[in-house]
């Protein structure tokens, strides 16, 4: 039995292109098309699909506020957001609405398929593209490093030991120790491979500034 699909768009030429592409595949089956956000209920309880893909603008409302709603009524209903914008804020946004998976229109048409299956087997998981590079961003703009925090940072980036880090910043040994402990807890790390890893993802050093 193929997954059942309802597409919440209100583009036209979007939701021939999803019928269109369900066609392609056997385990696929567009039910029905709503354009617009106050079509979308009746639409879910006639023909109980497996799931949904909702447009994050739609004539008539927001799409994630549609997702939120369909997430209350329906916990086991899968929703795909498609949206033509991949702004980071839309895409937390979408997690928090609880919706399956995040898509951009613009993905390759293996990329969407794998969000519908995926939303059709795990509602209540999310998935998305870029994902983890989002939250690494979102990490990094809230977190402050003292400029002693980064000098320390630095300092391990060149393999340097925590008695040289104290040499170094004319501080104790203990002193020094107390240094990294903060960076790490401020990081979300236990050692200096882990540190160096994390700053790195998140950007607060480059590849070249990390010899160890």
């Amino acid at each position: 039995m193929g997954i059942k699909v309802v597409v919440v768009d209100g583009h036209a030429l979007t939701r021939f292109g999803l019928k269109m592409l369900a066609a392609a595949y056997p385990d696929l089956e567009v039910v029905a098309e709503a354009s617009t956000a106050a079509e979308a209920p009746a639409l879910i309880a006639e023909f109980a699909p497996d799931v949904v893909t909702v447009a994050v603008g739609l004539p008539d409302g927001n799409g994630l506020r549609l997702a939120r709603e369909m997430r209350d009524r329906h916990p086991a209903l899968g929703i795909v957001v498609l949206t033509s914008h991949g702004e980071d804020d839309v895409l937390f946004r979408a997690l928090e609405t609880g919706a399956s998976a995040f898509v951009g229109k613009s993905a390759p048409i293996e990329e969407i398929l794998c969000a519908i299956r995926h939303a059709s087997v795990a509602a209540s998981s999310f998935t998305a593209t870029g994902l983890a590079t989002a939250m690494a961003r979102r990490h990094a703009a809230h977190l402050t490093l003292s400029p002693r925090e980064r000098e320390v940072l630095h300092l391990l980036g060149q393999g340097v030991s925590i008695p040289t880090i104290a040499r170094t910043l004319f501080v104790s040994p203990s002193t020094a120790k107390t240094y990294v402990s903060r960076l790490y807890e401020k990081l979300g790390v236990s050692n200096r491979a882990q540190a160096l890893m994390t700053a790195l993802r998140i950007g607060l050093i480059h590849s070249d500034a990390a010899t160890a």
